[in-house]
């Protein structure tokens, strides 16, 4: 490789992807699959997880207490998310000290228009000691892979993301790698530079669980970001390396099993589903969600269920769920656009309309 190549290279062989090693005082949660006799509950104990985790990103993240919420939620559902806003807002911030709160492999790649599909999922090179092809992985091998203005890419190489956000595995050349779980996706994107960037194919944007606004924090919490940011040396305040592990891969694991059993009566099911196809029927709204819109609107319900510490999904779970969820799945009619409303406002004027279980 020459000094030129600026091509991501896999988290095998950089250790700035491994996961921290585990604190000497680090304490493993109650088990969620099989607690001890007057132990908590797996719902109990997922729940404990977000918290622990809430906790520490929040210590460098301030403020945006939605957003985190958002995010937790769509790691507890085993979901992707698109994370958009403005420069300057934290977005890679957020997803760092995720990663390091997790204590999970983390993978980056910077979308350029000259990324390749294989600069993404790994390519095979002939090796001319063994005279054998191996294969090269790419930096999607990992546990939380952060894709850094994932629409400054063609379509071809965001497409290379679709098998892996769907079925947690990659071809290379005909060979089916299985990721090790568990795997989430975080994409960027800056909504308001258009020169040099590719709109997300409908097929991308369907597989992200929820597209996550961040706008610009309250005043009292900007000024704590700038007092403390401004504090270190090089204005390095609130790095997330800062972070502390409060857990594993395996517990992740193991509360994303404890919220995909969280109880949903038909009722609430139904209702995740007339909402979906409220959006088909609407005169507002262009395009409207699919079936995996109600599916996603169920899933995400099932992870504010556990943020609840609950052990079912309530009517206002799934409200809660339909704009992160929705609103990138729906296209908002073109004489709604002209008189200037938005995708959001479409949602929520939809919600009133669809009756709610009591």
């Amino acid at each position: 490789m020459n000094s030129e190549d600026t091509s991501p290279q896999p988290h095998d062989d950089d250790s700035r992807y491994a996961p921290p090693p585990v604190p000497q005082n680090y304490v493993p949660p109650v088990s969620l699959s099989s607690p001890a006799p007057g132990a908590s509950t797996p719902t109990q104990a997922a729940f404990e997880l977000a918290a622990r985790i809430r906790r520490e990103v929040g210590k460098v993240f301030l403020g945006q207490v939605e957003v985190v919420d958002q995010v937790l939620a769509s790691l507890l559902a085993g979901g992707h998310v698109l994370l958009e806003g403005k420069p300057g807002l934290g977005k890679t911030h957020l997803v760092l000290a995720l990663s390091r709160a997790c204590g999970i492999h983390f993978g980056r790649i910077q979308f350029t228009p000259d990324l390749m599909p294989t600069d993404v999922t790994g390519h095979t090179l002939y090796d001319m000691g063994s005279q054998k092809f191996q294969v090269r992985k790419g930096p999607v091998f990992t546990n939380l892979l952060l894709a850094d203005e994932i629409n400054r890419a063609p379509a071809k190489t965001q497409s290379a993301l679709l098998e892996v956000m769907q079925e947690r595995q990659v071809t290379i050349d005909g060979e089916t790698i299985v990721l090790d779980p568990p795997f989430m996706a975080i994409a960027t994107q800056n909504p308001i530079e258009q020169e040099g960037t590719y709109p997300l194919p409908e097929a991308q944007l369907d597989r992200f669980l929820m597209k996550v606004l961040i706008d610009y924090p309250e005043s009292a919490h900007e000024i704590a970001i700038v007092a403390n940011v401004a504090a270190a040396a090089a204005g390095q305040g609130l790095n997330p390396g800062k972070v502390e592990q409060v857990c594993t891969g395996a517990d992740i694991l193991a509360a994303q099993q404890a919220t995909a059993e969280v109880q949903a009566v038909e009722a609430v099911v139904h209702y995740a589903v007339n909402l979906a196809r409220a959006t088909r029927a609407s005169a507002g709204i262009s395009l409207g969600a699919g079936t995996r819109g109600a599916i996603s609107l169920l899933r995400t319900g099932k992870a504010y269920a556990i943020l609840g510490g609950r052990h079912f999904v309530s009517p206002d779970d799934i409200k809660r769920a339909v704009l992160p969820v929705l609103r990138h799945r729906v296209a908002i009619a073109p004489e709604l656009a002209i008189s200037g409303q938005d995708v959001d406002s479409a949602l929520l004027a939809i919600v009133q309309t669809v009756e709610a279980p009591r």
